[in-house]
Parts: structure tokens; C-alpha cells; sequence
């Protein structure tokens, strides 16, 4: 099939009756549903059992009761800056002129509900597009949705293939919200649940209501994701692995085992679990400590196993003579380990509006290898729902998160060292400190658009070059 041929096929897909859910955010509408038992839920709220539900979020109505699932969303976002203070720049530096770039991502989710504990899951995508810089020179890129590796094909592909497994665990019933990654309204207070296949890591960790969705919400990389946690994934940001999660009413435990990228960045994933592989465990705990405003609690932890550099290594070798520049990727195979840990929290203060904070720190002595170059994050930020304003699915943020890197990362980078993100060919060092803001104006049925504003000092944690303003225009639609 050619190129035009499939984008076609796939633009038909998503036009031809999405009409059975409402599709989840770029990163994820992973947040876990608020939950409720099933006795306490008004008799009148439930749908009738074959009547679509009304959603004025999607362009479709979509069922509740079906045992099928299709939906998709189109996400574009347009950014520019203008030209910035920069008296050198290297092999992987943002350019200091004045650029602008677009980019587009566009799903379409599909599965089926093979019992009550039973479901698979599908989904394709299709991108296009470049960020500013080719998504080089700034650790915290602006753009979640560019991918790192232009030279990637552009046909659409597989983004997930998944098989969800629930083992109950009490009678107990709650109400859950269905989105594409879990398409049961009902599920038991305590279980176990199983997924097997391939999807992305963050889909399911690192989750957080008000920071985690490049489609509603904020856009930078280290905002919606903890920028420490190198996450086990391709250059598209998906892997496969098995995960198991046990679930509790104000607790829940998650771990997964996941396949690691042969290279840094790269597109291929490393099958021999001897060499590679990852283990990511998460703890969640809820508490109200307001009335009737229950805080969430996220501990993270992982160690990544793969064909990694060390900093100190390709620093010593550079300074023997043995490298004409520091080259983290010049050494024999090898099987190396980076761990690192996180902590994620919100707050919400009224039903419209919540505050959340994260942290996260690595090891720092071995190369960033999936996710991007952070080796210490900090941040914290506020989400609004336009409900106070009479605006219900209109969205705002504002967040701010300070980015580091190790002395031997630091030393590397100021050698002429080249990450798979950063490289200014020298370094004079500072925190990578971003702002950004946002609102999102709900215009019709699943059509929104948003403007958005980023401020970045010192990008690729130089203070020699920026400060760097980032303007952005995002439109969406939710089928």
C-alpha cells in the first residue's frame, strides 16, 4: 500500500461513525477514574443500557454499554521564536534565528470487551511534521508530540497492541470512566490487573490529572512527564512489557517488566531480556486531608539494564587521547544500569481547580538513553476547568520545573561531548528553568484549541545561549 494510499485509508477510519468512546490524551488519560461504588451512584445518572451518552467533548456520541470501541483524535500544534542570544552553538543546539515548526498526530483507538474481566486493545497513529530545532538542544523540549528522529518513516504504525486481563479480588463494585486503555464502566474495589503487550510506559506511570495530557494541558516534556524518569521506550515513546497492578480503594501497586531500545533514541527495541530490560514500580496512595478533596501520592522507582555509556568513561578517554572528541556511544557492547526515582503529587482545592508537584532524580552517571537529558527534575504548577467561569470543558495551567544534570554529564557536555538531545559543543552550566501557561477553549462538540506560552532559560542547561520565549497554537479533535 503507498504512502497516500494508507494516509488515506486511515483519515477515512476516523471519519467513518467514531462513535463508541472518547479517546484519552496524547500521554494519558491514564489518570485513574474517580471512583465510586456502585450502590451510591443515582439511579437516574447511568445511561440507559443502549442509549448513547452525551458528550459534547466529542464531535460523535459514543456508547457505554457496547462491547466495541472506536474513537480518534487529531492533535496539531504550530510553534515559534524568535532569534536568541547565542555567541556559539554545536552539533544538536537549537538555532538561534528565528523558526517556526508544525506538527500533527493523529489515533485512532480501537477495542473489544471480551467479558467482564476480558478486553483487547488497539490503536494506530500517524505523524507528521517537525518541532523547533528538530527537537534538539533544549532538555525539556517544548513539544511532547515531535518525535526525536526525523529519518523515521511516516506511514502510519502499530502505537499499541495490549491485552487486559481483570482478576477480582472482593464483590465490592466502583464506577469507572471508560477511555480507549480501559473500556469498563465497572470494576471490583480490590483486583489485580493484568496488561501484556505493547504500549508506553507512562500510559499507566508517573500519571497526574493536571499534568500529563500534550492534548488538553501543558506541552513541555518535562511538565508532563518527569523528565528524570528515563523511561524504558522507542524513539516514539512505546515498548512492550508485562505489567501486573494490584488496586485497593484509597491504595493501589504497579510494576512492570519492559524492553529497552538497542541504542540511545533508537527505533528498535532490544529482544534479548539477558542483555536489556527494565523494572518500574510505582506506589499510589490517596488521602483527604481537605473534606471531600483526596490527594494522590505517586512513589516511582526503576532501573533501566542496557547497552549504556558512562560519562566518566568517555571523559577519561577523550583526555588519554584515545577519542578526538568525549563519545558516549564508543565502547564495546556492554550491559550497564541506571535507576532513578520520582515522586508525583496533587492537590485538588475545588472541584474546578488542583495544584501538583513533582520530583524526580537518576543516577547520572550513565548515559540518557530513552526519554531525554535530565538527570534531576523539580515542578510544580496549577490546572483549572473553566467550570468557575461558566466555560465547563474549557482548560488553564500554569507550571513552572528547574531541570539539572550530573557533574559528569556537565563535564561531558562542556568537553564537546553530543547527547542524543544536547550539544552545544561547550557548556557554561546553569539549571534549565521553563515557565509555561496555557488555555484551552472548548469551541465545539470535540473541536478545541489552545494558546500556549513557553519561557525557557538557559536551554541545554547553558547560560551562554536564550533566554528562549516559545509561542505555541494547538488545535484538537476528539471523534
Amino acid at each position: 500500500m503507498s504512502h497516500r494510499t494508507s494516509k488515506f485509508a486511515l483519515s477515512f477510519l476516523f471519519l467513518l461513525g467514531l462513535r463508541l468512546g472518547a479517546s484519552p490524551s496524547a500521554r494519558a488519560q491514564n489518570a485513574p477514574p474517580e471512583q465510586a461504588p456502585v450502590d451510591q451512584v443515582p439511579a437516574q445518572s447511568a445511561p440507559a443500557e443502549d442509549s448513547p451518552s452525551i458528550d459534547a467533548a466529542t464531535l460523535f456520541p459514543h456508547s457505554e454499554s457496547s462491547r466495541f470501541w472506536l474513537s480518534g483524535q487529531v492533535n496539531f500544534i504550530s510553534q515559534w521564536h524568535p532569534a536568541f542570544h547565542s555567541p556559539y552553538t554545536g552539533p544538536n543546539s537549537l538555532s538561534p534565528e528565528a523558526q517556526d515548526a508544525s506538527s500533527r498526530v493523529l489515533t485512532l483507538f480501537t477495542g473489544i470487551e471480551a467479558s467482564r474481566t476480558t478486553e483487547f486493545l488497539a490503536d494506530m497513529q500517524e505523524t507528521g511534521g517537525h518541532g523547533i530545532g528538530e527537537a534538539l538542544g533544549i532538555a525539556g523540549f517544548t513539544n511532547l508530540d515531535v518525535v526525536r528522529n526525523p529519518t523515521l518513516s511516516k506511514a502510519p504504525y502499530l502505537a499499541r497492541l495490549m491485552w487486559h486481563q481483570i482478576i477480582p479480588l472482593s464483590g465490592e463494585k466502583v464506577s469507572a470512566e471508560r477511555t480507549p486503555l480501559s473500556l469498563f464502566t465497572q470494576l471490583p474495589a480490590r483486583r489485580l490487573e493484568i496488561r501484556f503487550g505493547k504500549f508506553s510506559l507512562v500510559d499507566f506511570f508517573d500519571v497526574n490529572t493536571d499534568g500529563s495530557d500534550s492534548n488538553f494541558q501543558f506541552l513541555n516534556w518535562t511538565l508532563d512527564n518527569n523528565g528524570a524518569y528515563d523511561y524504558a521506550a522507542d524513539t516514539r515513546g512505546y515498548t512492550v512489557a508485562a505489567m501486573v497492578e494490584y488496586d485497593d480503594r484509597h491504595w493501589a501497586v504497579r510494576f512492570a517488566e519492559a524492553l529497552m531500545p538497542k541504542v540511545a533514541n533508537g527505533i528498535h527495541l532490544d529482544a534479548d531480556l539477558g542483555r536489556a530490560h527494565s523494572e518500574n514500580a510505582e506506589v499510589e496512595l490517596r488521602h483527604s486531608f481537605l473534606p471531600r478533596r483526596e490527594a494522590v501520592f505517586r512513589f516511582l522507582g526503576y532501573a533501566n539494564h542496557a547497552n549504556m555509556g558512562a560519562y566518566s568513561v568517555a571523559i577519561a578517554d577523550f583526555l588519554a587521547g584515545a577519542t578526538p572528541k568525549p563519545d558516549i556511544t564508543a565502547h564495546p557492547l556492554q550491559t550497564t544500569t541506571k535507576y532513578g526515582f520520582g515522586v508525583n503529587v496533587e492537590q485538588p482545592l475545588a472541584d474546578w481547580f488542583g495544584v501538583f508537584a513533582r520530583w524526580g532524580w537518576n543516577e547520572g552517571q550513565h548515559e540518557s538513553y530513552a526519554y531525554t537529558e535530565v538527570d534531576e527534575t523539580e515542578q510544580v504548577g496549577a490546572g483549572a476547568q473553566g467550570t468557575r467561569w461558566g466555560r465547563k470543558l474549557d482548560r488553564a495551567g500554569l507550571a513552572f520545573v528547574s531541570n539539572g544534570i550530573s557533574r559528569d554529564h556537565q563535564q561531558y557536555l562542556a568537553l564537546g561531548g553530543v547527547g542524543f538531545i544536547l550539544g552545544d559543543g561547550n557548556l557554561n552550566y546553569g539549571r534549565e528553568n521553563i515557565v509555561e501557561t496555557y488555555y484551552t477553549l472548548h469551541v465545539w462538540r470535540g473541536v478545541f484549541t489552545s494558546l500556549d506560552a513557553q519561557y525557557v532559560a538557559n536551554p541545554g542547561y547553558n547560560r551562554d545561549r536564550g533566554p528562549v520565549f516559545v509561542p505555541a497554537l494547538r488545535v484538537h479533535l476528539e471523534f
